[in-house]
């Protein structure tokens, strides 16, 4: 079974009901992992990891 891609947008409203105080801490790292967190970081690492040499990262 394939997963679908992370939601980016979900992963952020998850993300803000915490800093708000609505979701526990651990609450909040379950549904971040199971939204795709760990595989959103990973594409983003990897597409940084093509960048030219010398080129800035913000």
């Amino acid at each position: 079974m394939e997963l679908p891609p992370p939601d980016p947008r979900k992963l952020l409203d998850t993300w803000m009901e915490w800093e708000a105080g609505e979701t526990t801490p651990g609450r909040t790292m379950a549904d971040l992992k199971t939204g795709g967190l760990p595989r959103l970081l990973q594409a983003l690492v990897e597409g940084s990891d093509s960048a030219p040499a010398g080129a800035e990262r913000a």
